[in-house]
């Protein structure tokens, strides 16, 4: 019989719900990437205790927490294979109202689920088996109530992952530097179709609208990520304004039923929306930054919010003309676009008060053409032209403009 070693149990109710654990050295080294067994892991719903079990083909170092509003419980892997696992697997625990998972971070993994009341984590334990060298983690919540689930709920004191804002590089004087925001991306898949996500086909698109503007002179590309990695709705504005952007450009592709929506449009900053859709779009996107774990405390400064307004008021005319750049340079090359290309709404990933911010959404994966037209890349290739010539003749009207205005 092969025998199970209780790498570490903690109580969480006696260290405020949060836990960092690291398997023992001594059970199996931690190299390669670890995979998820679906076949015996589930969750489950009994007698008021929910249970979470995970078969990992290895033990990795973990932690585990929750976060309120909405109420979610968060699990961190150093790296793990999520191949075949589905959210199907953990519906008979009633409890859980939804499970996402995947890339968080670099080097790490993260599984979040929604729970549908207030559970507060009682423990949580990996064990291996010795003989195959696979490991279990169990997690047990316990039914609460909303007063003690909001106290112990919260993220682990201090940041755990490397910040890669801070190494950015400066913008080179007299470049210009673009920004590309592939949207979602790691454990927020954005919108899905037939086997295609959104977060793969943006970040191919980043790649060759990069590709495109590279062939500009003075003009300088930066990715808010390269990789299948979740990056932060905060962090991607925190990374233009580190690297000193002249252009933020986030690129999506959705899913919207409602009104059978399709064609390319351009969002801008707006308090409020200029439709319902794209109040919809702007709540989905916040909505998918708060469920991939994000913790989004804080309170707004008055007088920072002040100083915002006035900085906004010399942004949002240049904003308006890329906006419009945009659509012209697509409209060139051919692109399909919506009845009203012009939208606007209270896109967090687009509140950089002092840069020329939009949010394109070339096409929607709901629409039958649209998504013919997004997933051939040749079709891809051709609209990433049309962006290049749409920024090459803002840059040109803006330094223009901007003459004038000195003089």
């Amino acid at each position: 019989m092969s025998r199970l070693l209780a790498v570490v149990t903690v109580m969480f109710g006696l260290i405020g719900g949060v836990s960092w654990l690291v398997p023992s050295a001594s059970a199996q080294s931690l190299s390669g990437l670890a995979r998820v067994d679906p076949s015996l892991s589930d969750a489950s719903l009994q007698r008021g205790a929910l249970t979470l079990k995970l078969t990992l083909s290895q033990p990795v170092p973990y932690r585990v927490y929750t976060l309120d509003e909405p109420r979610r419980l968060v699990l961190d892997f150093r790296e793990v294979d999520w191949a075949g696992v589905s959210e199907e697997l953990f519906a008979e625990a009633k409890a859980l109202t939804g499970v996402r998972f995947g890339g968080f971070r670099p080097g790490w993994s993260r599984m979040v689920a929604e729970l549908g009341g207030a559970f507060t984590l009682r423990s949580a334990e990996m064990s291996r088996d010795d003989q195959r060298g696979t490991a279990v983690l169990t997690v047990v919540l316990d039914k609460s109530d909303e007063e003690t689930f909001a106290g112990r709920a919260g993220p682990p004191k201090g940041d755990v992952w490397p910040d890669p804002v801070a190494s950015l590089p400066r913008k080179q004087t007299g470049r210009v530097l673009v920004v590309l925001d592939p949207g979602h991306g790691g454990i927020d898949p954005g919108a899905s179709r037939d086997g295609q996500t959104e977060k793969e086909l943006m970040l191919a698109f980043a790649r060759e609208i990069e590709e495109e503007l590279r062939r500009l002179p003075n003009v300088d590309v930066l990715l808010t990520r390269t990789d299948d990695s979740f990056v932060s709705l905060e962090r991607r504005v925190a990374m233009a304004h580190q690297a000193e952007a002249d252009i933020f450009i986030s690129l999506h592709a959705d899913a919207l039923s409602e009104g059978h929506a399709h064609g390319a449009t351009v969002h801008t900053l707006a308090d409020d929306a200029s439709d319902e859709a794209s109040a919809l779009l702007a709540e989905r996107h916040d909505r998918a930054d708060m469920l991939s774990g994000t913790d989004l405390t804080g309170q707004d400064d008055v007088v920072a919010d002040v100083l915002l307004d006035l900085a906004r008021q010399e942004t949002q005319p240049r904003t308006d003309r890329l906006a419009k750049a945009i659509v012209g340079g697509l409209e060139i090359k051919g692109a399909p676009l919506n009845r009203r290309p012009y939208r606007a709404a209270a896109f967090s990933v687009l509140k950089a008060a002092d840069i020329p911010s939009i949010l394109l959404e070339i096409g929607f994966l709901s629409s039958d053409r649209d998504f013919k037209n997004v997933v051939d890349p040749l079709w891809r290739r051709k609209m990433a032209e049309g962006i290049r010539d749409g920024i090459q003749a803002w840059i040109l009207a803006d330094e223009a403009i901007r003459r004038v205005v000195r003089q």
